[in-house]
């Protein structure tokens, strides 16, 4: 009898642990990369908020495949993500990543990057104190929205190579080239261009369906555009939208966007309107060409009539 009942409570255990396996594998399982060009890969993330149905996956993210290593381009929004990104690294080659290049400071971009530790960080020269000043507010958002098991194991601040201008990278027979930016969706804005395909992961200085975020600068952003088209790529990875778009024409409705944004803060500036009167007004024209909206046009024209507000 009692040896009945420890064989039954060993089958018993032996099954709860092979659930919790399966459950473990089944939460850690690669993510779902698409090839754009030969040897280079993009996860398209959800054009939406962080939250628990989409479990953070809200940024795209990708990697570059060479003959002696890989480049990883942003990581996703938690340590989980990021995983799930080796793991599909894994299932697509055999090359080790050599390594990780933040295109900016944001959340959905670089709180994967704890899976990563063993490998070397890249990014903007400004990124390492920008991501600093706000990286435990951001950890606790991530925890409000998706729970505390979500932001565990966060890594610290890291960047190993800072880029201020421009630095190449050879990954065996590939050159990737990062170019860091002056300040236009953030302060921190880094570009990487596959010479090889003629690809370019444009981070979210470039937004295509999901309506551009200003956290940096308008009038700057306007500018880097206009830099930004004259990169030779065939084909661009936007921060958030499709995993690839045609270049340089995915350039034009961000382009339209920002120049409503701007020219329209600037008519209730001279008509001596308040900000309130901005948010109300600015851009409404755009509201049906766009996904979040109203999630991030009011933050948009805030910082625009702060912007210009002494021009």
């Amino acid at each position: 009898m009692t040896a009945g009942l420890d064989i039954g409570r060993r089958q018993t255990l032996a099954a709860a642990l092979c659930l919790m396996v399966a459950t473990a594998s089944a939460s850690a399982e690669p993510l779902a990369v698409t090839e754009v060009a030969p040897g280079v890969f993009v996860h398209q993330g959800a054009i939406a908020e962080p939250a628990p149905d989409n479990h953070g996956d809200t940024a795209n993210m990708g990697f570059i495949v060479g003959d002696s290593g890989v480049a990883v381009i942003d990581t996703g929004g938690t340590p989980e993500l990021g995983r799930r990104l080796r793991e599909a690294i894994a299932a697509r080659t055999d090359r080790k990543p050599v390594v990780v290049i933040n295109t900016h400071m944001h959340p959905d971009h670089v709180f994967g990057n704890a899976a990563f530790s063993d490998v070397p960080i890249t990014g903007h020269a400004n990124l390492r104190d920008a991501l600093a000043a706000r990286q435990e507010v951001y950890r606790q958002r991530l925890a409000d929205e998706l729970g505390e098991d979500a932001a565990a194991g966060i890594a610290p601040v890291r960047v190993d190579r800072p880029v201020s201008e421009e630095v190449r990278i050879d990954l065996g027979n590939r050159i990737i080239v990062m170019t860091a930016y002056p300040t236009a969706h953030t302060n921190n804005d880094l570009t990487v261009f596959d010479r090889k395909t003629g690809t370019l992961f444009a981070g979210d200085l470039l937004f295509v369906d999901h309506l551009p975020a200003v956290d940096g600068n308008a009038l700057g952003w306007l500018r880097v555009i206009d830099s930004l088209e004259r990169v030779p790529a065939v084909r661009a990875v936007p921060g958030h939208g499709p995993a690839v778009v045609d270049w340089p024409g995915a350039l034009d409705a961000e382009r339209r966007y920002l120049t409503v944004l701007v020219e329209g803060v600037r008519r209730v500036l001279k008509a001596g309107g308040s900000i309130q009167d901005a948010v109300a007004s600015v851009a409404e024209d755009e509201r049906d060409r766009w996904l979040l909206f109203d999630a991030y046009n009011p933050r948009n024209v805030t910082a625009t009539f702060a912007e210009l507000e002494w021009e």
